[in-house]
């Protein structure tokens, strides 16, 4: 379907990420972006909108809450099993997301930036 309807929330947040040699990289913080694309899968709902801006922005901010003002690195799934990049942050968000989502709405991208000039893609 050819619309898309996005949101860019923001959060802070700290990690240190798990290097090749096991090592930890220096604690430091970021005030994270994110910006969530979301398609119609059957076209335009009754009112003429692929979903709600509002449920978007209330649906996201679920997802990034328990990472808001929180070291990556002690929240799960990060604590072990991913490692809290830019990358897997995205990842985290978009398969946590997804599920919530209305039948008729597909996750299209999850964006994510470190910093105003870094910035990773998920595309399920």
């Amino acid at each position: 379907m050819p619309f898309e309807i996005s949101t860019t929330r923001e959060f802070a947040a700290a990690h240190a990420l798990r290097l090749y040699d096991a090592s930890l990289e220096p604690l430091h913080g970021h005030n994270w972006r994110i910006r969530v694309t979301v398609s119609a899968t059957t076209g335009l709902d009754s009112i003429g909108v692929v979903m709600d801006f509002h449920e978007l922005e209330r649906l996201v901010d679920w997802v990034i809450l328990p990472l808001h003002n929180r070291h990556l690195n002690d929240v799960p799934p990060f604590t072990s099993d991913l490692n809290p990049s830019a990358e897997n942050v995205a990842l985290h968000i978009g398969q946590t997301l997804a599920p919530a989502l209305p039948s008729t709405v597909r996750l299209t991208r999850v964006e994510v930036w470190e910093t105003s000039t870094n910035l990773a893609t998920y595309i399920p």
